[in-house]
């Protein structure tokens, strides 16, 4: 058996047991399973590893993408780069300990859904919040050669704040992603706090909700005939990215 999981707490739901499940049954790999690890101390992590020869596969969501760093022992680049790891694979071949190897296959999703919607006009993009999410967008957008911003509810030296958005900015920064958990249901009746007033259809917004399928953020958009996209395709590429990694 060849057993894969996600560890995250808590994990209420979760679309990579749905979707790696169902890719199984497609491809009749019946001696592959995929579990739910529900664990609050990301150390528990090596209990499940060391218990189980049999898996070889995690994925890693909330709170444990940062703090599961320190015990893995070798990181790829877009982990290092990103901060945060969502993918490990479990190398149980070279010795009796198993060796861990982390990545961030967030980057792959977000950059590879986001590229075929790029004009030229779309060379500066505003990252909204500054949760681990933004951190795999702000890798992107740097392998992009995409200039951004991250603005927040409150501003600094290292951020924008909300009130600080210009009609000059707006029309500069044609690029906007929201990474913040504004809008997702229920709260569908929310958005960022921008000026929306002043997109253009050379704006293209990309909200990483997917739940729902248009929040209010991406309806704003299309009031303005922006180029709107949700996260379910990042999802689905970051899964993949995942499955070939553990597949290597």
């Amino acid at each position: 058996m060849k057993k894969f999981g996600l560890i995250g707490f808590p994990l209420s739901h979760s679309f990579s047991k749905k979707y790696f499940t169902e890719k199984f049954h497609e491809l009749g790999l019946t001696d592959h399973q995929y579990d739910l690890y529900p664990i609050e101390k990301t150390e528990q992590l090596m209990d499940i590893i060391n218990n189980d020869p049999e898996i070889i596969g995690i994925n890693v969501t909330i709170p444990h993408k940062i703090e599961v760093m320190p015990l893995l022992n070798r990181l790829d680049e877009s982990a290092k780069g990103v901060g945060a790891v969502n993918v490990i694979k479990i190398d149980r071949s070279e010795t009796n300990k198993p060796v861990l190897i982390g990545y961030n296959s967030d980057v792959y999703g977000f950059k590879h859904s986001l590229f075929p919607l790029l004009k030229p006009e779309n060379k500066k993009a505003l990252i909204l919040g500054t949760g681990g999410a933004s951190k795999a967008v702000e890798f992107a957008l740097k392998e992009l050669n995409i200039e951004y911003h991250f603005v927040s509810r409150t501003g600094s030296d290292q951020k924008l704040a909300y009130s600080d958005l210009t009609k000059e900015m707006m029309e500069e920064y044609t690029v906007i992603i929201n990474c913040s958990p504004v809008g997702t249901y229920p709260n569908i009746d929310t958005c960022p706090d921008l000026p929306y007033e002043y997109l253009t259809p050379n704006h293209l917004l990309y909200d990483l909700v997917y739940n729902p399928e248009t929040t209010l953020f991406l309806k704003k958009g299309i009031e303005k005939r922006a180029t709107i996209k949700n996260g379910l395709e990042m999802l689905h590429l970051q899964a993949e990215k995942a499955w070939s990694i553990w597949n290597e």
